[in-house]
């Protein structure tokens, strides 16, 4: 029946030939592991980006570069600053590493903050669904995305190969240049990578309305300015494996929505309206990156190999106004990781080791919403596996002990008198205990197909910003309060006091399903998902506001205005609260070479989240349903695509309902080989149909649509 959309094609191939833009996805091997598996040996979902596949999905941020992976969304701030999210989770819960190493930004904090890893120098990037903290820490309870580049050599090199890749869009004016180099002589390997981006505010679909019933041709403050550059060297010799690497990271970028008028500042009365119109806000990042390996292999004795894997992260970036820094944020972080392999044990093979994590995170300025805080981890870990007979089992645990020490001098004016007392807010060391543990398991059915199972208990530490929280944060037009707080009323008025409560940890007990097949002519995947999380923490709207640093019932809000405060001066204020919740979805994808030149991909991902006493979980992405035929004959790669998001009507309190969309794009690529080189000269169109689309997902959705019609323009030489 499916042929019949098909007329004229002939199925007498008997096998396939690998199109340029996939992979032989059995020998994908994930770096993520330290066990070295493949993608179909995974007991744990796992999607690989790597190649054309990658470059045809190159995005300015990390979140938009990943947004077509089945179960992974776009938190999409703008183009600015977009974080994946996976099956629902965001935030602290995704862990983002580079090289195995955590990014150690700001963007676990605040979607406005850019995720600090640049994907136009990536080799891959792998993405596992559902908890994966056994190796990374106890917050992944939602799943990792680790990005792969080539900044610390590992293997010999003696002759220079590389890449060069310029890129052109036509909806924002970018221009992105970006090298990767790598070279060595004997034992000694060296890498230079090095990026150049700029844009403009990028367009706006035909006919877009804003808040005042004018059309809106580009969105205002989205324009970037980046740059960056990474040098590592490497010794191998032997069974010894050192490198080094640096990497130097700078970026303006604009905040969407974040400017003059939101922040709530009152002309004084006969004062001139030098702001009468809003002044547009930018980041300006700076991320100094520093990373060390060793590795030394075939060892005597019980462990049969050790590494040793090290970074260090200076990260800040600061708001600028009308040429001013506002506020600054910091986040100095160094994690060290050492495992060992042992030797083959009763059939099992595995590693042991020690992770420890040490952060000094500050936010200071008039917009700073969360104190200065340090984060130390310490964890152990365990995995293990074993093959018996046609199934492979695959287990490990970890338990990590996190402590938060919270600069108390954030609060000091915010002391007050309650029942006649002096209440200061001062947090003691706040310390939890966490305990993880999976059990996993492959069973091939046949050379073909298999079916996976993977069972997984993870536990949580809040993160610090879910605890201490207390201030405006502007990017979100809200005050945030943390789970440490709690908010009484005395006398008919509102005011904030230290909670006596501890906030408890996540503890997320999750369940997934996956059937795989993979021949010659087909290939596919289903995967479904159930997750349990006990003391789910959310932000939950307290139906108040805060102004001129006093809470106020939201119902006010016309009082408020009568007495001359401007439009958007007073917040409503969110505070972190915790109650049970379940998540529960599929992703599935299939790929069906159907003729000697063509192939139909198809995928569709879906994310049901609920919390346990009523309601839905707030800026859970929708039903997503895409397709896309490929065509590639001697030099030539053509594909055509569309991905329909349906409409999301299931929304937390004080949200509102999402349209559904579809975006169609296109792609021609032509591969040009050349004696010293191959270049490829590619042409991309994006949302052809100029469709007004708001990701539901966003913070930002009712300011900020996805851009107008793409076309992109490129050209990849490799050597």
């Amino acid at each position: 029946m499916f042929l019949a959309l098909f007329p004229g094609i002939t199925l007498a191939q008997t096998d396939k030939s690998t199109q340029k833009d996939e992979h032989e996805i059995e020998k994908l091997v994930i770096s993520a592991s330290p066990l070295k598996r493949t993608v179909l040996e995974s007991a744990t979902p796992v999607t690989i980006l790597s190649g054309d596949a990658l470059d045809q999905n190159q995005a300015a941020t990390l979140g938009e570069t990943l947004k077509n992976v089945p179960g992974v969304h776009s938190s999409y701030f703008g183009p600015v600053s977009s974080s994946p999210i996976i099956r629902g989770l965001d935030g602290p819960r995704i862990k983002v590493v580079q090289n195995g190493m955590d990014a150690s930004d700001a963007s676990r904090v605040g979607p406005d903050h850019l995720v600090s890893t640049e994907v136009s120098t990536a080799t891959q990037i792998e993405v596992l669904r559902g908890p994966a903290t056994l190796l990374y820490g106890s917050g992944a309870i939602g799943g990792v995305v680790n990005v792969v580049d080539n900044r610390l050599p590992l293997q010999q090199q003696n002759e220079l190969s590389g890449e060069l890749v310029g890129l052109y869009d036509s909806v924002s004016n970018e221009r992105t240049f970006s090298t990767d180099l790598n070279g060595g002589a004997g034992a000694l390997a060296w890498h230079f990578d090095a990026f150049d981006r700029s844009t403009d505010d990028y367009k706006l679909p035909d006919g877009i309305l804003n808040e005042e019933g004018e059309i809106e041709e580009e969105l205002d403050n989205s324009a970037i300015d980046a740059q960056g550059f990474t040098v590592g060297g490497g010794w191998i010799e032997g069974n010894t494996r050192l490198a080094f690497s640096y990497g130097r990271l700078e970026s303006d970028y604009g905040i969407p929505g974040h400017g003059h008028g939101l922040h709530g500042h009152a002309e004084e009365e006969g004062e001139e309206e030098a702001h009468s119109e809003e002044e547009p806000v930018f980041a300006r990042m700076t991320q100094d990156r520093y990373q060390a390996v060793a590795d030394w292999l075939n060892l005597d004795g019980p462990i049969a190999a050790l590494h040793w894997h090290n970074a260090y992260t200076d990260y800040q970036h600061g708001e600028i106004e009308d040429g001013m820094t506002g506020t600054t944020f910091s986040n100095k972080t160094l994690e060290s990781r050492l495992w060992g392999e042992h030797q083959p044990l009763l059939g099992w093979q595995g590693v042991l080791g020690v992770h420890y994590k040490d952060t000094d995170f500050a936010a200071v300025g008039d917009e700073a919403f969360t104190p200065p805080t340090q984060s130390q981890s310490l964890a152990f870990f365990l995995l293990e596996e074993k093959p018996v007979g046609d199934i492979l089992w695959q287990w490990g645990a970890r338990i990590e002990d996190t402590r938060h020490q919270v600069d108390n001098e954030f609060f000091h004016d915010q002391a007050h008198e309650h029942e006649g007392e002096d209440h200061e807010i001062a947090f003691d060391e706040q310390s939890y205990t966490s305990f993880s543990g999976s059990l996993g398991l492959v069973y091939s059915l046949d050379q073909h197909q298999s079916v996976a199972v993977n069972l997984a208990h993870s536990q949580r530490a809040p993160s610090a910003s879910e605890i201490f929280a207390n201030g405006p944060h502007i990017a979100t037009s809200t005050f945030e309060v943390g789970g440490g707080f709690e908010i009484l009323e005395v006398d008919g008025e509102y005011e904030l006091s230290q909670s006596s409560q501890t906030m408890r940890e996540e503890i997320s007990n999750n369940l997934d399903l996956s059937y795989r097949y993979h021949s010659d002519l087909w290939s596919g995947s289903v995967s479904l998902f159930y997750n349990q999380v006990d003391n789910y923490v959310f932000q939950r709207d307290t139906n108040l506001l805060m102004l001129d640093g006093h809470l106020h019932p939201a119902d006010e809000l016309d009082i408020i205005d009568e007495h001359g405060h401007e439009e958007g001066a007073a917040l409503p204020v969110y505070q972190f609260a915790q109650q049970d919740a379940k998540l529960y979805g599929f992703e599935a994808q299939m790929d069906w070479h159907f003729h000697e030149y063509w192939r139909l991909d198809l995928f569709a991902d879906y994310t049901r989240a609920e919390l346990d006493k009523g309601g839905n979980l707030p800026r859970i992405p929708p039903l997503r349903l895409g397709s896309s035929v490929h065509f590639e004959v001697d030099n030539w790669h053509l594909e055509a695509g569309a991905t329909h998001y349906a409409k999301q009507e299931k929304i937390g309190a004080s949200e509102t309902e999402t349209e559904g969309y579809t975006l169609v794009s296109a792609s021609i690529n032509y591969y040009l080989p050349m004696n010293m080189a191959d270049m490829t000269l590619f042409i991309k169109g994006e949302n052809l149909s100029d469709q007004e689309a708001r990701v539901h997902s966003s913070f930002l959705k009712d300011v900020a649509p996805l851009p107008g019609r793409s076309i992109k323009l490129g050209v990849k030489g490799r050597f």
